[in-house]
């Protein structure tokens, strides 16, 4: 019985991902999730007291984005380049070639880009929203309108800066946590048929697909799903283009979950869904394994034309797009890395553990846990907050002085009145913390939800006129005002 046999197996009878490895029940031999790898170096984490993290967090303003890195503990802020790359990619980092231009680590990059994406040029950026920008500038104007099954912070900003409009169309089941349905990371189709006709197909330069789903709890999009946006496109000759920051792992829950692809590749999967669209961004900080970079893609020429020459304003010279030659090199590895279905599995299971094992605690949590993070329904945990105390800060505060992990909030401090939901993201690094780090998170999750009614929201001191959450000052709130009134703002927001 393949792995894949497995999870068919304890899907269809309700189990979860933590029972995946107790298959006794199966006729195999008991299991034991383990890192599908070695490690050969090693990094000391800090510990810190109670009473010392009250005092970080208080000189931090109660932003976890404020925190000195080495006062914390589990750092599960983000999986955008925390992760470890492997010997090969430290092998390939040493043949980097820094010429400025004409790189032959360029021709790597390039190369492996193409192999897996598919698309006709490829342009090197120093992280995703660098690709973004570009993206967006070249191809949107002010009264323009951006589809998407959600935008997250940096796409939302992009195309908001240049005066178009961000529009999410989430598939209805994405609107409710709880409910457990394996691609609720689907945009509505129907919608997108609706807004084109409401607003004109003059006004949707193009349309954008996130894969996984990262507002929407990290879910996946099925290959099913995809094909029709891409008709809906094709249709009203639109282009489609994809935030593959996730690829990897958003194919390997189309194998997992999808008719059909039980017995496909990642890699092919993967090559199958970028056929469907025009072009792609992508932070290579996520499922391309490094620590910076990103691309864009297209294939449409005179675009590709326009965005060059944006990017050597900008960014550098085409060959290398603000990244080292090492940089290019770690990438070109890392995509590769990124589909092993040995990883993937271990990367997905693991996950899984620690969403279950907490839900089965009764800690609210998007349903199904997705593939780089569990997000944590802070609505739900903390009903006594209203959402303008931002109970999603709250919860994430709370994480941190029980046991110095460090999460971000997605949610009303993120995306202001554009939020439908305040999560609580806890985003793993790719091959850094181990099992028992996991367990560690479980205990802490479990201490702060056995005492859940204690916790206080928070208010506004600063913000700045946009992705305020980077750098926004809160206070805990005393007592319950009526509203969230700020203190501070450098600039009306728009």
């Amino acid at each position: 019985m393949s792995f894949v046999d497995w999870l068919v197996f304890f899907q269809e009878k309700g189990q979860n991902y933590r029972s995946l490895f107790d298959l006794s029940g199966a006729g195999m031999p008991i299991r034991t999730i383990i890192e599908p790898f070695r490690i050969k170096s090693v990094e000391p984490i800090r510990w810190t007291t109670r009473e010392q993290r009250e005092q970080l967090l208080r000189a931090a303003y109660y932003n976890l984005f404020l925190l000195p890195a080495g006062d914390v503990l589990i750092d599960l802020l983000t999986d955008s380049g925390t992760g470890a790359m492997s010997t090969h990619q430290w092998a390939a980092v040493m043949e980097g070639d820094e010429s400025y231009a004409g790189s032959l680590s360029f021709v790597r990059f390039r190369d492996s880009i193409h192999d897996i994406f598919g698309y006709k040029h490829v342009i090197p950026a120093h992280q995703g929203r660098a690709a973004e920008r570009i993206l967006f500038s070249c191809m949107c104007k002010k009264g323009d309108v951006v589809p998407n099954n959600t935008h997250f912070d940096t796409t939302r900003a992009n195309v908001e800066f240049v005066g178009a409009e961000a529009v999410d169309l989430p598939c209805a089941e994405a609107k409710q946590p709880s409910i457990n349905r394996p691609f609720k990371g689907n945009m509505h189709v129907g919608a997108l048929e609706e807004l084109i006709a409401r607003v004109g197909r003059e006004r949707v330069p193009l349309v954008m697909l996130t894969i996984t789903n990262n507002s929407g709890g990290g879910q996946p999009v099925s290959m099913e799903n995809a094909r029709a946006v891409s008709d809906v496109c094709r249709k009203h000759r639109i282009p489609l283009y994809f935030d593959a920051c996730r690829f990897a792992e958003n194919s390997y829950f189309i194998k997992l979950r999808e008719p059909g692809f039980a017995d496909r590749r990642p890699k092919s999967i993967a090559q199958e869904m970028f056929q469907l669209g025009d072009g792609c961004t992508m932070s290579a900080k996520k499922d391309g394994m490094a620590n910076i970079g990103g691309f864009l893609c297209t294939n449409d020429d005179l675009l590709a034309q326009q965005e060059r020459n944006l990017l050597i304003l900008t960014e550098g010279y085409p060959t290398y797009g603000g990244l080292a030659g090492r940089d290019l090199e770690a990438i070109a590895v890392g995509v590769e890395e990124a589909l092993d279905e040995d990883y993937l599995r271990y990367r997905i299971a693991s996950t899984g553990y620690l969403g279950n094992h907490i839900a089965e605690h009764g800690v609210p949590i998007v349903q199904p846990p997705g593939g780089h993070a569990i997000y944590l329904d802070a609505r739900a945990f903390l009903p006594h907050i209203p959402a303008d105390q931002f109970p999603g800060v709250a919860l994430a505060n709370e994480l941190y002085l029980e046991g110095g992990i460090r999460s971000v909030e997605i949610g009303t401090l993120m995306f202001g009145p554009n939020a439908k939901l305040d999560l609580v993201r806890l985003a793993i690094p790719r091959r850094v913390y181990t099992q028992s780090h996991i367990d560690y998170v479980i205990e802490v999750i479990l201490e702060v939800w056995n005492r859940r009614e204690q916790i206080r929201g928070m208010r506004l001191t600063y913000e700045a006129p946009f992705l305020r959450h980077f750098t926004a000052r809160l206070e805990p709130v005393v007592g319950r005002p009526s509203n969230n009134t700020v203190i501070e703002k450098t600039a009306t927001r728009g």
